[in-house]
């Protein structure tokens, strides 16, 4: 069991909440159509109620409604960004002295919301094959001792397709954890920002926790992961469609409120626009899926290469690398743990690089997510040219940078070889 909670951040002088890893966007260019939604919208003076007018709140219900996710409005609320929403969820769910469950790893800015209310977050590891989705055995033995502890743990937070590991959990095994959850009556929030980011869509089976048990998951999903630019922030909720469900629907209006949280009237509009899928947002999103995903393989390789483990990313757009192979080489150049592997690559790459403490993973494990954006190139037209290029791959720009990766990696992986012993 691993326990967190204030006071306890790893590389205090590096590791503060606003000092967090960035999000990893598209790097891409706004797309015209939404750039043109919000100019349109510019001009109105009226606010938007909290929690979202009707117009956001059918499309949203529309956008679950295709994923097999039907719901009403009623079910529905929106906030400017995915940390409101869970920031309320959690004031709702685990205010009053309950204890919060994440998947160790797990996105960044989930147990600081937990923290900021003075709520204590249990890590649980997940599967050495998944992330984003805790082992069920591994969460019942975790709920099991923090209630002989004392605690109340009653909220779990998890993620199919995940945020930093880019993997997808396995139907299977995501039933099993959802069935151990709602057996112990936890309340389940599916962050699901990057399921519309699967590299293989026709490959591999996304499944929402919603779909198994109903009346026991709340779904977040924030619109930067595939319809809008991180800088127009936007989010959605879908609650279950019970008495619960509607009680804590109200609790969190209550509390967006008490916060301010409003989307901005051009926002809201460009959001319900995204929503809708019109053809426009759905080939820009497929073009920048398999765009990223070339990308991604590209960099996986390079760092299974140079001798680091990580998973093939499934979704999203990053990586997630362990560099444990190559400890000894950099333990030579002064790197003994996240921190340091992440002030070293950042420097090497000249790209961030956040280390694996940045996501409740161990200080010691050298470990860090990569993001495929600053891949793409230095200008908006590079990164656009990328989008219509039949080789992304081929294109000088994006040929330097995965030529920086490899050269980074395989110093690295050089110098592994000169500390092996001979034989």
């Amino acid at each position: 069991m691993r326990r967190t909670g204030p006071g306890d951040e790893r590389g205090e002088d590096h590791g503060p909440v606003r000092y967090g890893p960035a999000f990893p966007g598209d790097g891409l260019p706004v797309l015209p159509e939404l750039s043109a939604v919000v100019a349109a919208a510019a001009g109105r003076a009226d606010a938007q109620p909290v929690g979202g007018a009707p117009a956001l709140l059918e499309a949203a219900c529309g956008y679950w409604t295709r994923r097999g996710l039907p719901c009403g409005p009623d079910q529905v609320a929106a906030s400017p960004g995915a940390p409101a929403l869970l920031l309320a969820l959690t004031a709702a769910l685990a205010g009053d002295g309950a204890d919060v469950l994440v998947p160790r790893p797990c996105a960044a800015w989930w147990a600081p919301y937990a923290r900021l209310l003075g709520r204590s977050v249990f890590q649980v590891p997940t599967p050495l094959e998944s992330g984003g989705v805790p082992d069920p055995y591994a969460l019942l033995e975790t709920v099991r001792r923090v209630r002989a502890e004392g605690g109340d743990p009653r909220l779990l937070v998890l993620s199919v397709a995940d945020d930093p590991t880019a993997c997808v959990a396995p139907p299977e095994l995501l039933l099993e954890t959802v069935e151990a959850a709602t057996a112990e009556g936890l309340h389940l929030v599916s962050d699901e920002t990057w399921r519309d980011t699967v590299h293989d869509p026709h490959g591999t089976v996304v499944l929402s926790p919603a779909e198994m048990r109903t009346d026991q998951v709340t779904v977040v999903t924030d619109l930067a992961g595939a319809l809008l630019p991180p800088g127009w922030p936007a989010a959605v909720a879908r609650f279950p469609a019970t008495a619960g469900g509607r009680h804590l629907h109200a609790r969190v209006l209550d509390i967006l409120t008490a916060l301010g949280a409003r989307i901005g009237t051009p926002v809201a509009a460009v959001a319900g626009y995204a929503l809708d899928e019109p053809p426009p947002v759905t080939e820009r999103r497929e073009a920048s899926v398999r765009l990223h995903a070339r990308v991604a393989a590209a960099a996986h390789a390079a760092v299974v290469a140079a001798g680091a483990l990580a998973r093939p990313p499934q979704a999203g757009r990053h990586l997630y690398a362990d560099l444990g192979p190559l400890r000894e080489p950099l333990a030579a150049q002064g790197v003994g743990d996240a921190q340091e592997l992440e002030d070293l690559l950042t420097a090497r790459l000249g790209m961030p690089a956040p280390g694996g403490h940045r996501f409740g993973d161990d200080l010691g494990a050298l470990r860090v997510r990569l993001a495929t954006g600053p891949l793409l190139g230095g200008t908006d037209e590079e990164r656009a040219e990328c989008l219509t290029s039949p080789e992304p791959l081929e294109l000088p720009h994006v040929q330097s940078s995965l030529i920086s990766l490899r050269s980074v990696f395989d110093d690295l992986r050089d110098d592994a070889q000169r500390w092996e012993p001979p034989r």
